[in-house]
């Protein structure tokens, strides 16, 4: 069984994927966070902004792989087409997204992405992997489609991933009360270091989940 904290049908907010329908699948739990505010100021990821604790989300609870593709294919508009793609989030999905499930989705016909800290091992043949490190954790996710790596972190600095094996990296705006000078900092990175794209999180700022 798996845990879910939600599932949803709506568009990707942020990264390469921006602007694209999918149906969102966040995995309850990580390993950097209870996800329990009392233990915020104690957790490896002190930024995070998401729910991710428990299973009392939209559509939460635990999940055979059959039954996660079933509502998959229950939100994913039959005019769509006969391929939903999936982005499995949290928290942090790779604890949970096995290679039984993979392979599972697979036969099913869907596409997986992943948004992930980096920190465990993924299963084989996820479609596309997006690795977001944070501060104070060792990635172990050296290679992928996307890194995203928000900005600004103390002791997390973008030069340190440059080199790794990633076809797209992102810098996305740390959401705090200082965001608008984050957002000039990293457009005056990216200006500056055009390896590095801008990603902003548009699904706030039209106000969509």
């Amino acid at each position: 069984m798996y845990k879910i904290k939600e599932i949803y049908y709506t568009i990707q907010g942020e990264g390469y994927h921006t602007g694209r329908p999918a149906v969102f699948v966040r995995f309850s739990g990580c390993n950097l966070w209870s996800g329990r505010e009392e233990d915020r100021h104690k957790a490896i990821c002190k930024f995070c902004d998401t729910d991710f604790w428990g299973t009392d989300g939209q559509r939460g609870g635990k999940y055979t792989k059959q039954a996660l593709s079933d509502i998959i294919y229950e939100l994913w508009p039959s005019d769509m087409g006969q391929h939903p793609f999936i982005v499995c989030t949290g928290g942090e999905p790779g604890l949970q997204l096995d290679q039984n499930l993979v392979d599972h989705l697979h036969n099913a016909n869907i596409s997986i992405a992943i948004e992930t800290n980096g920190t465990v091992e993924l299963a084989n043949d996820i479609d596309w992997i997006c690795v977001s490190p944070k501060a104070d954790s060792k990635i172990i996710v050296t290679y992928g489609d996307e890194l995203k790596l928000v900005y600004p972190q103390k002791d997390n600095d973008p030069e340190q991933y440059a080199h790794l094996d990633f076809e797209h990296y992102y810098l996305q705006p740390l959401d705090d009360d200082k965001q608008a000078a984050h957002i000039t900092q990293c457009v005056e990175y990216c200006m500056r270091y055009p390896q590095w794209k801008l990603s902003l999180q548009t699904h706030k700022f039209i106000g969509i989940d």
